[in-house]
């Protein structure tokens, strides 16, 4: 199987540096040709990114994305520049909230907030509830900002929200975050509270069949992603996730038993820009800065703002380091080994990876870097049309028509 990928490949890249034509003749591409090639398909093809952290980011610190801000990751010139077309804007709410009863209330002044842009600036961006409100606000030169919900903590334990919130234009749900919470375990929790699913989360999965909404995996546990794949009658998706290939024991990525399942269920990967998701040695690196910064701040018995500037300095003159586009496009090769191309997206967490985003990629502007990459790397244009937006839109169009059946 390695051998025959490798020669596939080595056939591919033949082909593509020697014999593709331009003007009818075969050309061997230079740099620049490639170049010049990643920004045309970057402007040509939909690009869609299925988790950017920019509510969460403006309800922090006000910026107008209008323009050229001077902070984050996106803003709409910046997103015209790399050709973004489609922006699922998360609706994130942190995990302590559930305890207070305030998450409901915080993602509604969230979506409230997505809601005010479109009508500020109707010229530049649009709600998007359908694959068919994407592929015509593309044409029409928009870009599209679909939502989806980061962490299920907003639905609380009525099963109507779920309809409450897809009427606001919720089109998936991360079923936790950080913590457990009443759907589900998360990875990133060390306490098991229900072993995967709750009871109210197995009926969350079937309800959300039913409205149309994509089942989102990413920060779930293992046990949660089996359960969801046995419950789900569509295909689901992991928004913002890579590889654990590449940071093993680490949870939060996917194993490859879990993406050849998610492959069998028909869903998408959408790989994750995060240096921390891209490096085993990054990952290593911010595991030991964490241990240190825990081992201290208990030794001195730091608190509040001793113990926050204590962390932040130590992590400024410890920094873990970043990686690259070139390590973004090897999740993407390993997921097209182990299933196929038709199984990989981008998920970039783009306002939500703090200062850990790679080399190449440190913002929206810079999609035609990765296509660059991907083109070296001996990619068709179909094959990066979809890496790019293909892949989930096919499974977006799955739920909703298995919605629509489900309603019939």
């Amino acid at each position: 199987m390695k051998f025959t990928f490798s020669l596939i490949l080595a056939i591919s890249l033949f082909s593509f540096y020697c014999l593709r034509e331009i003007n009818g003749q075969a050309k061997k591409l230079t740099e620049k040709d490639i170049r010049t090639m990643a920004d045309s398909l970057a402007k040509n093809i939909i690009i869609v990114d299925t988790h950017i952290d920019v509510p969460y980011r403006l309800k922090q610190e006000w910026e107008d994305i209008s323009k050229r801000t001077a902070k984050g990751n996106f803003d709409y010139p910046r997103a015209i520049r790399g050709g973004l077309n489609v922006a699922f804007m998360s609706i994130y709410t942190p995990a302590d909230l559930e305890a207070k009863g305030t998450s409901k209330t915080t993602a509604e002044k969230l979506i409230t907030m997505v809601e005010n842009l479109t009508k500020e600036y109707p010229d530049k961006f649009a709600l998007a509830r359908s694959v068919a409100d994407v592929t015509r606000q593309f044409n029409s030169g928009v870009i599209s900002l679909p939502l989806g919900m980061e962490n299920g903590s907003p639905i609380e334990d009525k099963i109507e929200n779920l309809k409450y919130f897809y009427d606001k234009g919720i089109r998936y749900i991360t079923l936790s975050h950080f913590k457990n919470n009443r759907i589900c375990d998360s990875s990133n929790d060390e306490d098991i509270k229900w072993n995967g699913l709750s009871p109210f989360g197995k009926k969350v999965i079937k309800e959300m069949n039913k409205l149309g909404i994509m089942v989102d995996v990413s920060h779930i546990s293992d046990s949660a992603f089996y359960q969801v794949l046995e419950i789900s009658k569509a295909p689901v998706i992991a928004s913002h996730s890579s590889c654990r290939f590449f940071t093993p024991g680490w949870e939060r990525n996917m194993s490859d038993k879990m993406i050849k399942a998610l492959a069998k269920n028909g869903g998408v990967i959408q790989i994750n820009f995060g240096s921390s998701f891209l490096s085993g040695e990054i990952r290593k690196k911010i595991n030991e800065n964490n241990a240190h910064i825990k081992k201290y701040i208990k030794e001195k018995n730091l608190t509040g703002e001793e113990a926050t500037k204590f962390r932040t300095n130590y992590v400024k003159e410890n920094h873990p380091g970043y990686a690259g586009v070139k390590e973004v496009v090897a999740h993407i090769d390993h997921v097209v080994k182990l299933v196929g191309i038709d199984y990989v997206g981008l998920g970039s967490d783009f306002d939500g990876v703090g200062d850990s985003l790679p080399e190449g990629l440190k913002d929206v502007s810079e999609y035609p870097n990765l296509i660059y990459e991907l083109l070296k790397a001996g990619y068709s244009d179909k094959d990066i049309e979809k890496i790019c937006s293909g892949n989930i839109l096919r499974v977006w169009s799955e739920v909703e028509r298995i919605a629509k059946e489900k309603q019939d």
